[in-house]
């Protein structure tokens, strides 16, 4: 267990950080773009958790420890092929993407048919959770955009992807099934 014993280091007020592997860059880098988003997505889903209980909060919980193991995979540079074998890096794993498929296909077999698209609000809880599903989506360009420039873990962009669509289906069951969603009608307002 890492023991923090300051909370300030002063070692980014020349506005550079720190990569797990010690590689010194700039903060506005689009790796530190690309995990700070994802540790944006994780806050927002900590403000939903406030509304959750049961199975939702457990899945979500579990869902906020894999977005600190993605941070940590895209603070350490590379793909996973060349990491020391006596100290990998931290990747996400093919099994976290996975879970996430299963617990959308669980969710969504509940859910009422989409008629239209889905427009975030309802409960409070399926609001906070479209704001995850929208940072996640963001946390997702960026990583993509981080994959052009360098290799990373492939796997670190499927789990993004799923995520998103992970945080869409909750917040559908977070209305009542999907019965109380707010659905998008077109030229409403013309």
């Amino acid at each position: 267990m890492v023991q923090l014993t300051r909370i300030y280091t002063k070692s980014g007020d020349k506005g550079k950080t720190a990569l797990g592997n010690g590689t010194r860059v700039a903060k506005n880098d689009i790796r530190v773009a690309a995990y700070g988003t994802v540790d944006e997505t994780n806050a927002v889903i900590g403000v939903a958790r406030l509304h959750a209980s049961g199975d939702v909060d457990d899945m979500l919980a579990r869902i906020q420890n894999d977005l600190f193991d993605l941070g940590a995979d895209l603070c350490t540079p590379g793909d996973g092929s060349d990491d020391n074998p006596e100290r990998p890096a931290l990747r996400i794993t093919p099994k976290q993407t996975g879970r996430l498929e299963s617990e959308i296909d669980a969710i969504n077999a509940g859910l009422d048919p989409l008629k239209s698209f889905v427009l975030p609000g309802g409960s409070a809880l399926s609001a906070q959770l479209h704001v995850a599903r929208t940072v996640s989506r963001r946390a997702e360009r960026l990583i993509v955009e981080l994959s052009g420039i360098e290799a990373i873990n492939p796997e670190a962009v499927r789990y993004i992807n799923r995520l998103s669509d992970h945080m869409f289906v909750l917040a559908r069951h977070a209305n009542n099934g999907g019965k109380d969603d707010i659905l998008w009608q077109p030229g409403l307002t013309r």
